[in-house]
């Protein structure tokens, strides 16, 4: 998901998307631990969506913060 579908989603989609991920990110360890993972590049997908979910929510925390102080 590239980052303008992603800032086109609400707040709380993006949170909800960011449990999901992170879910999946686990069960990924989990198998990889276990020998199961084949595709390794899932991994790296999987934390790199959740750098992009993390970085817009933090812009837009960032927003409403300043938007306060004005």
């Amino acid at each position: 998901m590239k980052a303008d579908e992603i800032r086109a989603l609400s707040t709380e989609d993006i949170r909800s998307r960011i449990d999901e991920s992170r879910e999946e990110m686990m069960n990924l360890r989990f198998q990889q631990a276990t020998g199961e993972l084949v595709d390794f590049t899932r991994l790296r997908h999987t934390r790199r969506l959740i750098a992009r979910y993390l970085t817009i929510l933090s812009e837009r925390e960032e927003e409403t913060a300043l938007e306060g102080e004005a």
